[in-house]
């Protein structure tokens, strides 16, 4: 018998289910330079990775994550924080790599967790099996250990064969959530629970393009987002408000994904300015850090004075950025 989630689709998931459906075809049929879309997968890669390890209580920032996927040494960081961030990296690799498995199995489970978790980063228990001891998450008590496989199999079940027939905006939130009432592994069920219900989205083909990074929803507010975690506990496993929760985040991810991409796509007269992945990166520090002066800028990205120049005039003209401030004391913002 297959996992049945209890849950109620109201009103008000109606309409937001329809804004998020609108929002994403705005974003697929967006004409965006097809050379551009590797550069907003790391993006967003780097942010999924952030968000989750940090709702975890790794304490890199959202630059020194960056830094860690370009290769660049960290020397003033402890080594599992910095495992813990090339693991999570890994793991949305095994899922990119996995896309289209079909059907899903403990064993695809077990190796996803082995990678989010290996490497000497777990406080208890072995990476890429399920516990064989009690465990206790703030006030929730899991499942016994022997019941874990039995809980998975069903799990499973209903993702394999029930989970394709509703919107994967509810599959992946289902999902989400009863991984964690179940907390199959003794430590990394966060980061795994949060990878799976990515992997869903992806397998669905919601996200097709992998530009979605819906992680950083939940660590803006990590309290609500454990919050209503627990609601759904409160109200008797009742799902609806978790589901409602979720797709709030989703249609926010959305939001941000749009206007990233319409960032993409300014127009400097009748001509798209083609933007260098430098640019790219000087924007996305710009959202990050709100406003930058240009010793930071050149700083930042390790270049030249007149390099600086040469990747912000042409976002100047674009008006994508504006300087503020006097000539010794201005700082760059987003347009």
């Amino acid at each position: 018998m297959s996992y049945q989630p209890p849950f109620t689709i109201r009103h008000s998931l109606v309409l937001r289910l329809e804004e998020i459906a609108a929002l994403r075809e705005k974003i697929l049929a967006a004409t965006v330079q097809v050379t551009w879309i590797p550069a907003l997968q790391k993006d967003s890669r780097v942010r999924n990775t952030h968000s989750s390890t940090a709702i975890e209580g790794n304490p890199l920032t959202l630059e020194q994550v960056r830094a860690l996927e370009e290769g660049q040494e960290l020397p003033a960081v402890t080594d599992r924080s910095k495992r813990e961030v090339l693991n999570y990296f890994a793991g949305l690799r095994f899922i990119e790599k996995n896309l289209k498995k079909s059907p899903l199995t403990h064993e695809d489970i077990l190796k996803l967790h082995k990678v989010i978790a290996g490497g000497g980063v777990m406080d208890q228990g072995t990476a890429g099996r399920y516990r064989t001891i009690a465990v206790r998450v703030g006030r929730h008590v899991p499942p016994p250990a022997e019941e874990v496989s039995g809980l998975m199999f069903e799990l499973l079940d209903w993702w394999n064969q029930e989970a394709p027939k509703l919107s994967p905006v509810l599959s992946s939130a289902i999902l989400h959530y009863r991984f964690e009432e179940i907390h199959p592994f003794a430590d990394g069920n966060g980061r795994t629970g949060r990878a799976l219900a990515l992997w869903e989205l992806y397998r669905r083909g919601f996200d097709t393009h992998h530009i979605f990074s819906v992680d950083e929803f939940y660590w803006e507010n990590r309290a609500r987002y454990y919050a209503m975690l627990d609601a759904v506990r409160k109200q008797g496993g009742d799902l609806t408000g978790w589901l409602e929760y979720t797709a709030e985040g989703l249609g926010l991810t959305l939001e941000r994904i749009w206007a990233r991409v319409q960032r993409f796509e300014a127009q400097s007269g009748q001509k798209k300015l083609v933007l260098r992945p430098r640019q790219e990166q000087l924007l996305q520090m710009l959202r990050d850090r709100k406003s930058m002066t240009p010793q930071e800028i050149w700083g930042a990205l390790g270049i030249t004075r007149q390099g600086a120049l040469k990747l912000l005039n042409p976002l100047l003209g674009a008006g994508m950025i504006r300087r503020v401030g006097t000539k010794k004391s201005g700082r760059y913002i987003l347009g």
